[in-house]
């Protein structure tokens, strides 16, 4: 869409649609957004998404703005993933048979 204004991150959720989101609701909110993308390695990337935020990674909203007055809402996790999920993933390694796949973004 011409006229893309740019984002902001929105740091107080309150008067969002996210607003009181929990863990659960954001689990819920990925796997309806993205889950029903096609392709393995996507839906490996959805299930990934999900194990950060239950493991304590923080969800980004962003507000992007057109000049003819459009805006859209729009959700990602924090780039560095929480200790939590770091430590999940090395103790799912941890015997070196398995290997964490955390697949590709659509």
């Amino acid at each position: 869409m011409d006229g893309y204004l740019g984002s902001t991150v929105v740091t107080n959720l309150t008067g969002t649609p996210y607003e009181g989101y929990t863990e659960k609701d954001w689990v819920e909110e990925f796997i309806s957004h993205y889950g029903q993308i096609d392709g393995g390695h996507h839906r490996l990337w959805v299930l990934d998404q999900v194990m950060r935020v239950l493991k304590g990674t923080p969800v980004i909203v962003e507000l992007k703005r057109w000049d003819n007055g459009h805006k859209e809402y729009w959700f990602n996790l924090a780039e560095e993933p929480s200790q939590e999920y770091l430590d999940f993933v090395k103790e799912y390694e941890n015997d070196g048979e398995y290997f964490w796949d955390t697949g590709i973004a659509p």
